[in-house]
């Protein structure tokens, strides 16, 4: 009579996981509004480079920024970035969440725009991109434009930035800005270029400056390519300017209209400002107007926008708007 088979010993059974100690991954549930919000607030840090970067674009301190990364990061179960003194990164899961948030993004401006269409009344975002030289100082058509579209359609959240020229363009081909105002005209297939208006730019000195007292009548030509000047924008033509400009000596340069005031008024330059935007500073007496046979600038000024049917009712709507404004 043979033996039965020797019971299994217990150390080859494999223990059973309980359900308690299983942490299962991903994300779980339905969207809620705050999924949302720490979204975009995960969206600006990874765009800003890192939590301090992201505190005046998003209006809250490094440690709120922070407790918001890993709620969100606790909501996902993923880590989200690599926070530290060796810097801010993206992991690799972060760049996938990135990415399927500015997804999201689009598929809810997309969601917003056929409402709008149904409805006629605009909501979301309306992203406008200025050029750093936009005259802002007193009014002007895109004040008065950005003024009535907020007016008549209070459901539209403005969001207003500035870069240099290059960054408007850059941020309109990539989606990044509903519209744009740049200094350039446009001519590519998927870009719609409107011109806008005009800016007259005028000659001026500081108060320190050896012109500021001198008569107009002894302002010569070869007295003004004696002085240093702030180097002037392609972007800013006139006939007489295109004969004399070879002539100048440019000795610095300046990113914006109020850093070129700045150079002008220390009274070691003169420069080109916007007409509006250096008259209060000559009745102040701080600046010289230099007629120089009526010497000035041209800049024109264009909306830039990208064919798109999730956002061409609410550009449309402000195209018009900026026109009638001009």
């Amino acid at each position: 009579m043979t033996a039965p088979p020797p019971a299994a010993s217990a150390k080859s059974v494999p223990p059973r996981r309980t359900a308690r100690n299983h942490r299962p991954g991903g994300f779980h549930g339905q969207i809620a509004e705050v999924d949302l919000r720490l979204l975009r607030v995960f969206r600006v840090v990874a765009e800003r480079g890192g939590f301090a970067a992201a505190e005046i674009a998003l209006g809250k301190s490094k440690s709120s920024i922070s407790i918001d990364i890993s709620a969100l990061e606790s909501r996902l179960n993923l880590k989200l970035c690599q926070r530290g003194r060796s810097g801010f990164a993206l992991t690799a899961e972060g760049r996938m969440v990135l990415e399927a948030t500015e997804q999201l993004q689009a598929d809810i401006s997309r969601f917003q725009q056929r409402i709008n269409d149904a409805s006629g009344v605009l909501s979301g975002r309306f992203c406008l991109y200025v050029p750093d030289n936009t005259q802002v100082h007193g009014e002007t058509a895109i004040v008065r434009a950005i003024e009535t579209f907020t007016t008549r359609h209070p459901d539209v959240f403005m969001d207003v930035r500035s870069g240099s020229t290059r960054d408007v363009e850059f941020a309109v081909l990539n989606g990044q800005a509903t519209a744009g105002i740049t200094l350039y005209p446009h001519h590519q297939p998927d870009m719609q270029d409107t011109t806008l208006f005009t800016e007259r730019l005028n000659l001026y000195c500081g108060q320190r400056h050896p012109l500021f007292a001198m008569a107009e009548s002894d302002i010569t030509l070869e007295l003004l390519a004696a002085q240093n000047m702030v180097q002037v924008s392609d972007a800013a033509q006139s006939p007489r300017w295109n004969q004399i400009r070879e002539q100048m000596v440019f000795t610095a340069t300046a990113e914006n209209v109020d850093s070129r005031a700045l150079l002008i008024l220390t009274g070691n330059y003169i420069g080109f400002l916007p007409e509006p935007f250096a008259q209060p500073l000559v009745r102040e007496g701080l600046l010289r107007h230099i007629s120089f046979d009526d010497l000035h600038l041209i800049t024109s000024f264009h909306f830039l926008v990208r064919s798109s049917p999730e956002t061409g009712l609410m550009v449309e709507t402000f195209r018009t708007i900026l026109e009638n404004a001009c």
